[in-house]
């Protein structure tokens, strides 16, 4: 995957989702579509945008009992996407029967475990009774999702080295919470997109610093062009 940039792609509406694929298509990898838009449009809204041609990341972050993941996995697998996402905190049955649900899959799409939100803090962990810090949690959790086979995992910037360190080149990682100008939004743990890939991230997860652009076509691009020494 030359351009690690998949754009999250956060509307309702199918024409202007793919509107805007469309304009970005030269300057991204891809396009991340999560549940505002399949709760609007559903699996025909996928396929419409994955008929595009651009690599497609469903980010649903499953998270239910093991035979009803592994039937959504089987469902989801039928759409074309190129990655899917499931909460790792699921448990390691669920992981793996998500797993096993996609190895039998026409086209299996990377299964990515999603450790901490990067909306969450420590404070928001312990609140949930969960007393170990966010890089803590978010290793533990790693951990599991590569044990049951996952492909790739989901992380906050701030744990890639970290999880790197620790699990070595092998998973994928891909990182939210990208935010070329700081943060000042509900993403409190983010960093500027070169740190994050020079730190072993594989792909950028960037949303409104490309879609609220007055031009967001523009705005892609120059990302894509300030990456390729790093990428």
């Amino acid at each position: 995957m030359t351009n690690p940039i998949f754009c999250a792609v956060d509307r309702p509406d199918l024409e202007g989702t793919l509107a805007l694929a469309r304009t970005l298509a030269p300057h991204v990898g891809g396009i991340k579509l999560g549940l505002e838009f399949f709760a609007a449009q559903g699996p025909r809204g996928v396929e419409a945008v994955a008929a595009l041609g651009l690599p497609v990341f469903l980010d649903l972050k499953l998270h239910d009992i093991p035979n009803t993941v592994a039937g959504a996995v089987r469902e989801v697998a039928k759409l074309g996407v190129a990655m899917l996402t499931l909460h790792a905190a699921g448990g390691r049955a669920m992981l793996e029967a998500a797993v096993a649900t996609a190895a039998a899959a026409q086209h299996r799409p990377w299964l990515l475990g999603v450790t901490v939100l990067t909306s969450l803090d420590a404070a928001d962990l312990a609140a949930t009774g969960i007393a170990a810090a966010p890089d803590e949690q978010a290793l533990r959790l790693a951990r599991l999702a590569v044990a049951a086979g996952l492909d790739g995992l989901v992380c906050s910037p701030l744990e890639i080295a970290g999880l790197r360190r620790a699990l070595g080149s092998g998973p994928r990682i891909v990182v939210p919470g990208i935010r070329p100008g700081g943060g000042g939004d509900d993403q409190k743990r983010t960093m500027a997109p070169a740190q994050a890939l020079a730190l072993g991230a594989d792909i950028l997860v960037i949303g409104r610093p490309i879609t609220r652009a007055e031009a967001p076509a523009m705005a892609a691009a120059d990302l894509a062009r300030q990456l390729r020494p790093a990428a």
